[in-house]
């Protein structure tokens, strides 16, 4: 439209000058070229436009086409960094791609370029960067506020004899494909003992991560002092932000794309829920309410019956890293010696202890699962739009299920 305007001010000129035969022929050139109606044109090539007081007219750009063709090229010549790192690039080195004929410019579009800002080539390579579909900015772009915030805390700085630490982390159910609606499971992890927690639930919204974190802190013994997730926006939100500030619970995360910041959740989202609900597909009810049925008995299993050891400390000895552990305890075991929690919640650990039968805890771990697999193992896959009925899988360990799960993606590749 900006250039039609252009075009038609021009021809104005030339028609209120014109004869009645020369302005039939300005006219159906007009009409031609913009494809508008003969009376509109006539109309507005009639009368002359009146400017608009209240507007102000548009500077005129700085930077034409003649600086944004050099540009380009000198941002190819460099890699395609960003204006930052490529307006001091061309300050020094332009002078000399000048004298080599790798860059054809004058004097003056040389200087507008030694010249230009930072967000200045950003704003003029924006389309050009877009039309070749460079890759995107991987930093979190929302909630940059919340984001400032929640501190970064790295592992080093943890104190592994505090009660009431936890890193928590998402482990998605949704097997090759993570199309449409699937079941998660919150997990989550105390670092001073191993204590571990796990939840299934539908979405990964901020409402129902509210309501599982809320459901974790009835069921643990100690309360929580500081929640350490990842950068997911399931857990970086204004909701949980509220949610926590009003608990009198403290947030931190880790680095972006640094798991070892979260090595202790990231152990038991292998040992406590890869290695027992498998890598397959649960986008079911019945799905969702076994797996939160085996969560009850492995949350048991694991916390009062498997022993865990931590580590004391790592010495390199020339090209070995030599590892100090201590004693085998577990997590109970650990909550009991700490010393951190009240007599009513020791006495209620005790009783809770004394009542469970490790040999049918397992058995009924087993039982579930081999409940839970059926189940997944009886629904039609949709292979080509057509449903097909999967086969009988193998009754793995828990470790089995690692293997099988590589043999099924090498066949898949």
């Amino acid at each position: 439209m900006h250039s039609r305007e252009q075009y038609l001010e021009r021809v104005r000129e030339d028609y209120a000058k014109a004869n009645k035969r020369g302005k039939t022929r300005l006219l159906n050139e007009a009409r031609k070229r913009t494809r508008l109606n003969r009376k509109v044109l006539i109309r507005k090539l009639a009368h002359p436009s009146k400017p608009n007081p209240g507007k102000r007219s548009p500077r005129k750009a700085s930077y034409g086409a003649d600086v944004l063709t050099e540009l380009v090229k000198l941002w190819e010549i460099f890699d395609y960094p960003c204006g930052q790192r490529l307006a001091p690039a061309i300050r020094r080195e332009l002078a000399a791609l000048r004298q080599a004929n790798e860059v054809r410019c004058d004097d003056a579009v040389a200087a507008k370029l030694e010249a230009i800002s930072p967000k200045t080539i950003d704003r003029l390579l924006a389309r050009e960067r877009r039309a070749r579909g460079l890759r995107r900015n991987r930093n979190p772009a929302a909630h940059p506020l919340l984001y400032q915030k929640i501190p970064v805390k790295v592992a080093s700085e943890w104190d592994t004899t505090q009660l009431g630490n936890l890193q928590v982390d998402f482990v998605l159910h949704s097997g090759r494909s993570v199309a449409g609606e699937y079941v998660h499971t919150l997990s989550v992890v105390d670092i001073a003992t191993g204590w571990w927690e796990g939840e299934a639930i539908w979405r990964r919204t901020q409402e129902e991560t509210q309501k599982a974190m809320a459901r974790l802190r009835t069921r643990l013994p100690f309360r929580i002092r500081e929640i350490h997730p990842d950068n997911d926006s399931g857990f970086i939100n204004d909701l949980l932000w509220r949610y926590c500030k009003n608990a009198r619970i403290e947030m931190s995360r880790s680095r972006p794309y640094k798991k070892n910041d979260n090595a202790w959740i990231e152990q038991k989202n292998w040992t406590h829920v890869r290695k027992v609900a498998g890598y397959r597909r649960m986008d079911s009810q019945a799905e969702f309410e076994l797996l939160g049925e085996l969560y009850a008995a492995v949350r048991l299993y694991k916390n009062f019956f498997q022993p865990t050891m931590k580590l004391i400390e790592k010495v390199r000895d020339g090209g070995k890293i030599r590892r100090k552990y201590d004693e085998p305890r577990t997590p109970y075991q650990r909550v009991m010696e700490s010393g951190q929690i009240s007599g009513a919640t020791r006495k209620r650990l005790q009783r809770q202890y004394e009542a469970l039968n490790v040999a049918a805890l397992r058995r009924q771990v087993e039982s579930l699962r081999n409940r839970l697999f059926d189940l997944i193992e009886g629904k039609p896959a949709v292979t080509e739009g057509k449903p097909k009925r999967r086969g009988p899988a193998p009754r793995l360990n828990s470790r089995g299920h690692a293997i099988w799960m590589q043999q099924m993606l090498g066949k898949k590749k």
